[in-house]
């Protein structure tokens, strides 16, 4: 006790001998991209993804005593990501625009895969609800295990299990479908 205030060991720090500023850089330092990938597909636009990452960086700083153990950094993380992209809808107001007033749209600036199956995929990707699409980005994109999954989404380990078989369902479903459309107006062309 130091002037009547108890100081608790940083439970990250244990046996570190590290500043925090030290242990965060080591903790963030190679989750950097993945933090990243899973933002921009979380919101689907560049700057809101880094913005989201600067956000999600801030709090987990502030928070890095909450950290029990640097194993489960990136889904700590990830958490702390998908809550922060929430709260920014409860903060946002949208503003309201006649269609009338609205000129040409800019020309989307496209820093991805271009490619038609790229597309495709990301179309057949979006047509999932969120409840099938998050859990299905977590693993592919993520890494995550389903034990992960379920600690970022809130929900149980079998919850997990059975919406990853129903997204990769739905995206087979969709898939297909997609590529008997295409052999049928090729069929139609010839």
């Amino acid at each position: 006790m130091f002037n009547g205030k108890k100081f608790t060991v940083d439970p990250v720090s244990v046996g570190m001998g590290r500043s925090k500023r030290e242990k965060f850089e080591l903790l963030l330092e190679g989750l950097m991209d993945d933090l990243y990938r899973y933002a921009y597909w979380v919101c689907r636009d560049r700057v809101q993804a880094e913005e989201l990452v600067q956000e999600t960086y801030l709090r987990a700083w502030k928070a890095i005593g909450s950290l029990r153990d640097a194993d489960s950094a990136k889904s700590w993380l990830f958490t702390i990501c998908r809550r922060e992209y929430a709260r920014q809808f409860e903060r946002k107001r949208l503003q309201m625009q006649d269609v009338e007033d609205i000129g040409e749209l800019p020309g989307a600036k496209v820093a991805f895969d271009t490619s038609t199956e790229a597309f495709v995929l990301r179309r057949a990707l979006a047509t999932l609800s969120d409840d099938y699409r998050d859990p299905l980005v977590l693993q592919v994109l993520g890494g995550f295990s389903c034990e992960e999954i379920a600690g970022v989404l809130g929900i149980s380990s079998s919850a997990v299990m059975t919406r990853l078989f129903r997204a990769r369902k739905q995206m087979r479903e969709l898939l297909t479908d997609d590529e008997s459309d295409s052999r049928c107006v090729t069929e139609v062309r010839a």
